[in-house]
Parts: C-alpha cells; sequence; structure tokens
C-alpha cells in the first residue's frame, strides 16, 4: 500500500480519518467529533494523517488509517512548544511505523516554527506508544492530573 501524508482540512478528509480517531477517543461519535474538531481549529488545532492511496473514496472511515492533532502553544514553563493531542492508527495498520512519520513530520514543523520542545501526555497502559515515543528521543518529564466536573 501507498500512503501520502496530508494536511486533513475539510470535513471528507475529518470522515476518512475517524476510524482512527475513533481508535483513541471511543466516546465521541463522528456527529461528536466534527464540531469539537471545528471548536479545537479555532485554538490553533491542526491534523495531519497518512492517506491509503489504495481507497479512491475520501470520506471511507479508513481512507486516513492514522492521524495526529496538535497545536502550538505557549506556556510560562516551557515557552514556545507543540503539544500534540492525538496520535493514531487503527489496528489494521499498527505496527508499519505510520505513528513514527507522523510524529517525525510534527517534530519537523516544531523545528520550522522554532519552538523549544514538543509535549504530549500518553495513557498509562499504552506501552507500544510510550515505546515509540523514547525511541524518538522523549522523556518522561511529568505527570498529568485531572479533576473531572
Amino acid at each position: 500500500m501507498a500512503f501520502q501524508l496530508i494536511e486533513i482540512l475539510s470535513e471528507q478528509e475529518v470522515c476518512g480519518s475517524f476510524a482512527a480517531i475513533q481508535a483513541l477517543r471511543p466516546h465521541l461519535s463522528l456527529d461528536q467529533a466534527l464540531p469539537q474538531i471545528a471548536r479545537q481549529r479555532l485554538q490553533g488545532y491542526r491534523m495531519l494523517g497518512l492517506r491509503d492511496e489504495s481507497i479512491a473514496e475520501l470520506a471511507k472511515p479508513e481512507a486516513i488509517p492514522s492521524f495526529i492533532g496538535f497545536r502550538v502553544a505557549e506556556f510560562l514553563a516551557w515557552g514556545k512548544i507543540i503539544y500534540i493531542d492525538d496520535l493514531s492508527t487503527i489496528d489494521s495498520q499498527r505496527g508499519q511505523g505510520h505513528a513514527g512519520i507522523l510524529l517525525d513530520h510534527v517534530i519537523a514543523i516544531a523545528r520550522e516554527q522554532a519552538c523549544s520542545a514538543v509535549h504530549l501526555d500518553s495513557g498509562y497502559a499504552r506501552n507500544a506508544a510510550h515505546r515509540l515515543y523514547l525511541n524518538k528521543g522523549f522523556i518522561l518529564s511529568s505527570h498529568h492530573f485531572a479533576l473531572q466536573l
């Protein structure tokens, strides 16, 4: 299979990446994800994906089997950084290097935009993801705390 790196901009492209979105965020339906992504884009959220060129219909849910969502942000603690909100690949495509390609591209964007670092949070049980991040040079630098309201 051949894959093309694209920026996910249209609603059709979001639909094409929805299987990957739902693999990471199973609580979201497509009807919930579309306006949520639109709101996040107003805050600088961007999405990149690897498009499966063998699938002609872009809106088919597995046309973009891997995606990464991120934003440039500024913090007193770190200065200007890229924060990765989402990185996901559908089960049938895992282990083929898709996440690494997307991660490398976002790291390159961070360098181009003179960011001081790339940050992300990862669930404790996501061991394969942790291996990828450590292999890419990320360090485990903090714990993330959340209070549900």
